[in-house]
């Protein structure tokens, strides 16, 4: 065992935030600790560092163990450049070998041959020297090194680049390379995957898996805790429990025993009412008053069940469309976009090319994500297509009756000196008092909470203000930036629900997989020579990159043996379902432009489908547990004596059940065919 927390707890204030937490971390364990934004996941982790304290409890950690603790959004603040600052973490394997390279000139000096003794000690300390340095790394020092900064997206960097040159987002990536580079036995992340990009999360994720030490992150990104950790804590309602295995089984886990504790409860409580029932009914006749006297007794010494508290109270919001748009809602031709030069780029280049050759075509109803990697512009192109940067040349044409509305992931739309209520009301004058409330109750500001300044709140409020206006905007074209950043895992569930059902238009910039594979029908990868359309989900597209890539290695050996075959491969891979070659982003595919448009129109309409199956689903198997649970009250109220003895009584409840058992029968047999 690592470390053991118990009983702790932590309160600002007459305010508690943890109560009686324990947790226990096993060598090599990879833990996620999850909950909503304020419920004190970042307080507990600056607990376990050592850098907050704590009112009650104890933490035990196992002797000599070294914890690494990376703060949420920190980053490096040094004069140092990136191979100076990275140096640092191997100092005593620096000095060790400096040590030997001092060692073998001295052993090169034929005086010290001479001295038999002395020799022998120099070729001792050399050899000792030599193992440790063997032992600790020293050999894979640089390969290990490069292949941390390669991962962590700092390949193209030059190694002298100054630390303060960097962006906030490369600060913090840095930071979590050093960290990764130090190997602490017990590594602990406050949201890891903020700033970065799907390439450099992917490898992340491969690293931590076989990181040597244990783990303890905290994470909105389902995807990445699917992919790493074995076991959750959650913390809810200043408690925390523990689940073993990936979110996923964490949330099939809570919501199966959220059910059996359901049930528990109101199998307990109908037992209750029949007693109590019993009891008023039979305790002032003489010839029952001892079996009721009995039963009360029993009800006084009943241990009651608590009920079960369900989830705490989350967001609530769909998003309508007030027109319908025209059925070609976006056409892009030949786009080229121009951004101010970085620093230290040639003086001559004011501006630089960001990106070029853009044709992108959206139609009505169609929800397409916009990829790509940390900088090539997808954020810049955005921003052009609603007309908030000017394009150097190209086509915009949005079509008829197109009502867009804007997502910005900086909120730089929200003015910092409104209160919540004055943000969303200025914005909708027309609309009533009453009405901004109750949007904003939906978004859980409630009470004074709407008079909070948007300067006080954090990212996560601010999300949920831009969302409420989006919300009253009744756009049929959303054009989201980053929608799920701040969000906590249950309000990124909430917003997917919200854009399932949306009738409009979608398009939007994620780095969230799992966001990207319950929401896109189609993905637009962004590069700087253009847009290419995969048709399908993330995982659609990583498999259709893969076998790309495979066509694409196939040809090149066949092109140097001097065959044609390269040729015939490459156009096989590009009728495989690519809208678009990376050179120009026009239509690559052996299909007709009709023939594109049937395939789309077959897709969207069998996404409809799958969404009516699933909610018809949900609602089937809500019928059913309602259906189970009147049936065993029925049973339980017809073994009451009372019902038993009256046959006219018993025999209307017979038919009740019989009616309930019909109807039960229906709905699963319903169940199964949707099933199949």
């Amino acid at each position: 065992m690592l470390l053991q927390v118990s009983n702790m707890s932590k309160s600002y204030g007459v305010t508690p935030v943890l109560s009686n937490i324990s947790l226990q971390i096993e060598d090599r364990e990879r833990i996620g600790l999850v909950g909503v934004n304020g419920a004190g996941k970042s307080t507990l982790l600056q607990i376990i560092a050592g850098e907050l304290s704590y009112d009650d409890g104890d933490i035990f950690k196992a002797k000599e163990t070294k914890v690494g603790y990376l703060r949420q959004n920190s980053g490096l603040n040094t004069a140092r450049s990136i191979r100076e600052e990275i140096l640092t973490v191997f100092t005593p394997l620096i000095e060790a070998e400096k040590e030997i390279r001092e060692l073998e000139q001295q052993m090169s000096d034929p005086a010290l041959h001479e001295n038999e003794k002395r020799y022998e000690e120099t070729m001792n300390r050399y050899a000792v020297k030599s193992e440790w340095f063997k032992q600790h790394g020293g050999y894979e020092m640089e390969a290990k090194m490069r292949g941390v900064l390669h991962g962590m997206g700092f390949g193209q960097f030059a190694p002298e680049t100054p630390i303060h040159t960097l962006s906030g987002g490369q600060k913090t990536r840095l930071a979590l390379a050093k960290m990764l580079l130090e190997e602490p036995d017990l590594l602990i992340l406050d949201e890891p995957t903020n700033h970065l990009d799907i390439p450099t999360l992917t490898w992340l994720e491969g690293y931590l898996r076989a990181y040597p030490g244990a783990i303890l992150v905290v994470s909105h990104d389902r995807y990445f805790l699917d992919s790493l950790v074995t076991a959750i804590y959650e913390i809810e309602r200043t408690s925390s429990k523990r689940y073993t295995g990936n979110y996923s089984r964490f949330v099939e886990i809570k919501a199966a025993e959220y059910d059996i504790q359901m049930r528990h409860y109101e199998k307990q409580q109908t037992e209750i009412a029949r007693m109590e029932e019993f009891v008023q009914k039979n305790i002032v006749r003489a010839t029952t008053t001892k079996r009721a006297q009995s039963r009360r007794k029993a009800l006084e010494k009943m241990d009651r069940i608590d009920k079960p508290m369900g989830d705490l109270k989350r967001a609530s919001f769909s998003f309508e469309v007030e027109q319908t748009s025209g059925k070609d809602v976006l056409e892009v031709r030949n786009l080229q976009v121009s951004v101010q030069a970085r620093p230290g780029e040639a003086a001559a280049q004011e501006r630089r090319v960001l990106i070029r050759d853009v044709n992108i075509g959206l139609t009505r109803g169609l929800t397409a994500a916009l990829i790509g990697p940390n900088g090539i512009g997808k954020t810049t192109l955005l921003r052009t297509l609603i007309g908030d940067h000017k394009p150097d040349f190209g086509v915009i044409n949005w079509g008829t009756n197109v009502k867009i509305g804007f997502y910005d992931q900086e909120q730089t739309h929200l003015n910092p000196k409104n209160s919540v209520l004055d943000e969303v009301w200025n914005t909708f004058p027309h609309l009533e008092e009453v009405r901004i409330r109750t949007v904003l109750g939906n978004f859980l500001f409630t009470g004074e909470d709407v008079f909070k300044k948007i300067s006080s709140l954090s990212g996560g409020e601010k999300a949920r203000v831009a969302l409420a206006k989006l919300m009253l905007l009744k756009a049929n074209v959303l054009v989201l930036d980053e929608p799920t950043n701040h969000l906590d895992l249950y309000a990124k569930e909430v917003l997917e629900s919200a854009l399932m059902d949306y009738e409009g238009t979608l398009l939007f910039i994620s780095h969230d997989r799992y966001f990207l594979n319950k929401m896109a029908e189609s993905m637009l990868e962004l590069s700087s020579d253009g847009v290419q359309m995969y048709f399908g989900n993330y995982d659609d597209f990583i498999e259709k990159k893969a076998e790309l890539a495979e066509i694409q290695s196939s040809a090149q050996g066949a092109s140097s043996a001097g065959t044609k075959r390269a040729e015939d491969a490459s156009s096989s891979g590009r009728a495989a379902g690519v809208s678009g070659p990376a050179t120009s982003g026009t239509s690559a595919t052996a299909q007709s432009a009709e023939e594109k448009r049937s395939d789309y129109e077959a897709g969207k309409q069998a996404q409809r489908e799958a969404r009516s199956k699933q909610r018809r689903l949900e609602a089937l198997e809500a019928n059913i547990a309602q259906l189970e649970a009147e049936l065993e009250a029925l049973e339980a109220e017809m073994a009451d004596e009372a019902v038993f003895n009256d046959y006219v009584l018993l025999g209307e409840k017979t038919s009740l059940m019989d009616a309930k058992k019909l109807e039960l029968e229906g709905c699963y047999t319903e169940w199964e065919t949707l099933m199949e």
